[in-house]
């Protein structure tokens, strides 16, 4: 399985965090286990079409056979309600169509996607599109993401100088879940991505701020679903 990030223009960088692109991989089970990380999608596969992806609160395992491309546009997190249009509670776990979700001129990113020799591209140009209009991100929950992975919701509250309560309820309307789940979405996010790169297991769990290596084994379970090795394993395999 091949996977890259593309930055995006400056002009989507308020909403968008990169352009991916992911090819399926050559053993034969056909599938690849999506993590979450706290982020919304917006992305194109010749099976499903243009699909919009919500936040999850776990992983899950998506149909990807070998040679099989798939492209998508992720949101920083708490950044697409407003460039979507949609409200992110809706889409936690769960997923609409291009069409679903904006009628004619879903239906028509659908059908410039599926005959483009670059669908990554349809999908950029019709964001920016829906950036014209858009309103910006809030601020603050941008702010909150950068602190959440390393610091318990009470003191980001403290950092920004708001009550623990708005910060939930400001986090939950615009990622689709709370601040706590965000801030262990974001930590595994960021333990995963270091253990790929070949980081000793120990090592990581303490550059992460887990207490331990048990607890950053256990937290992989319940939010990957598997453990750090078999992760891994499947990572690689």
């Amino acid at each position: 399985m091949s996977y890259r990030e593309h930055p995006v223009d400056a002009s989507l960088g308020r909403w968008v965090e990169c352009v991916w692109k992911r090819m399926g991989p050559d053993r034969p089970d056909g599938y690849e286990r999506i993590v979450p990380d706290g982020c919304m999608d917006l992305i194109w596969s010749g099976p499903a079409g243009v699909i919009v992806v919500g936040p999850n609160t776990t992983a899950f395992m998506a149909p990807l056979q070998p040679g099989t491309e798939v492209v998508g546009v992720r949101a920083h997190p708490g950044a697409a309600p407003s460039l979507f249009g949609v409200e992110a509670p809706a889409l936690r776990d769960g997923r609409m169509t291009a069409g679903e979700l904006w009628g004619d001129a879903g239906r028509r990113l659908e059908e410039a996607a599926a005959t483009a020799r670059d669908p990554a591209a349809q999908l950029v140009a019709f964001l920016y599109a829906r950036a014209q209009g858009a309103p910006d991100p809030d601020p603050l929950v941008r702010a909150a993401a950068t602190r959440l992975e390393r610091a318990p919701v009470a003191d980001v509250a403290e950092q920004l100088a708001v009550s623990e309560r708005h910060l939930r309820r400001l986090v939950g309307a615009e990622v689709g879940y709370g601040p706590k789940r965000l801030g262990r979405v974001l930590r595994l996010r960021r333990a995963l991505a270091r253990l790929r790169v070949g980081s000793e297991l120990a090592q990581v769990a303490h550059e992460a701020g887990y207490a331990d290596q048990a607890h950053f084994t256990n937290e992989c379970s319940a939010l990957a679903g598997v453990p750090p090795g078999r992760f891994l394993q499947d990572t690689v395999a």
